[in-house]
């Protein structure tokens, strides 16, 4: 079952994270820009966090942000790699030369 749920991402600049909250936690995926790109560096989750679906979603908003940044994105993360491998309508968002 889905569920509809609006998530509140903040772009914390001043750590250079997205952040949102998931029940009791906070899970951030760090992020650092160079020109036009922007390189997603690490992932933050609670201990013995284990909802992929709700951390696809995170990603899913993140990839909506970059769109609207006009923003090429950098996976650094094998985690994001995945997710681009599972989601390819994200991969026109990768630099030119990237391969997964």
């Amino acid at each position: 079952m889905e569920q509809n749920t609006i998530m509140e991402i903040k772009d914390n600049t001043f750590a250079r994270q997205f952040e949102t909250t998931f029940e009791d936690g906070l899970i951030s995926v760090e992020y650092s820009f160079q020109e036009k790109k922007i390189f997603l560096t690490k992932i933050n989750t609670p201990e013995d966090f284990e909802n992929e679906a709700f951390l696809s979603s995170f990603l899913t908003e993140i990839m909506a942000i970059a769109i609207e940044k006009k923003l090429r994105v950098v996976p650094i993360l094998p985690k994001i790699v995945v997710f681009f491998k599972k989601n390819p309508e994200y991969k026109e968002l990768l630099p030119p030369g990237i391969r997964l």
